[in-house]
């Protein structure tokens, strides 16, 4: 789970799914949701929360995707809809509203399946690059995905990540920075150490299929609330062009391209993206007034 007391205070709170471990820092400001993806936590925002200023209201949960503690329940529902569910209802249970919801790389893509199914409590988005449309997952991580449908294979997959080789090579493909040696460990004992925590990464992986990012997309023209796309521009994963498609299809989206960053903005650019979204929040919570 997350380490990082940059993110605030460790709190948990329980769901139908399970127990969902969270990081707050309980600004007066508006609220801002940090959703990861898989193999990382709440610790990818761990220098993008801080540069928000004192006053932004942050929550970072470790959703279930493989570097979270403690591991669901057996029959928790964690394909892409159903943790989109689960993000809905951590929302509910904190009881937020006007939440801004921030994405990245699968992340990004479980943000576009809430706010396609589940819109009520969002009032921006904010999407770094992440799977979209045809790209869930891009063609380069789908090995990892097909892999998963082999019994063992997950946690074979485990135990070449106790190297430290492996570990870099993963992250060295999402991020120019390599993070602590602390931060690489809460993304990656949950998933070598906890059964569970397999568990629920393996299910996840199985039910990727980009019919879900498709029939969020059927849905973006009635998103009638502000987006912002900030787009690495050194990426591995996720071309420059869903960027281009994301803004194009929203009704009120603006595009922001940034230099010197692969898929993990929130690592790579973490000053450029905080000051791109204070200024976005700024600048939208102001038009609605």
């Amino acid at each position: 789970m997350s380490v990082s007391h940059a993110l605030g205070e460790l709190k948990q709170v329980e769901l139908d799914q399970g127990t969902i471990r969270y990081r707050e820092r309980a600004g007066s400001g508006p609220t801002l949701l940090f959703v990861h993806g898989v193999f990382v936590n709440g610790d990818l925002w761990r220098r993008v929360v801080p540069a928000l200023g004192a006053d932004a209201h942050c929550i970072a949960p470790d959703l279930p995707l493989g570097a979270h503690r403690p591991a669901l329940r057996a029959d928790a529902d964690l394909t892409p809809p159903g943790v989109a569910r689960l993000i809905a209802d951590f929302m509910a249970a904190l009881d937020l509203s006007e939440v801004t919801l921030v994405g990245n790389d699968t992340g990004g893509a479980l943000c576009q399946v809430v706010v396609a199914n589940h819109p009520e409590r969002i009032e921006r988005l904010v999407l770094t690059n992440c799977d979209a449309f045809e790209e869930f997952l891009p063609k380069v991580g789908r090995p990892i995905q097909w892999a998963a449908k082999v019994p063992g294979m997950v946690r074979a997959l485990a135990a070449l990540l106790k190297t430290r080789p492996a570990r870099r090579a993963f992250v060295a493909s999402v991020a120019q920075h390599e993070p602590e040696p602390e931060v690489l460990a809460s993304f990656f004992d949950p998933v070598i150490e906890d059964a569970g925590v397999r568990r629920d990464l393996t299910k996840f992986l199985r039910g990727i299929s980009n019919r879900h990012t498709l029939e969020a997309a059927r849905t973006f023209p009635s998103f009638h609330h502000p987006v912002l796309v900030v787009w690495g521009q050194n990426d591995f994963f996720f071309p420059k062009s869903l960027a281009d498609r994301l803004v194009a299809a929203f009704p009120d989206a603006r595009l922001e391209r940034l230099d010197g960053s692969r898929a993990f903005v929130p690592e790579d650019q973490p000053e450029a993206l905080a000051r791109l979204v204070t200024d976005f929040v700024a600048r939208t919570t102001t038009a609605a007034v």
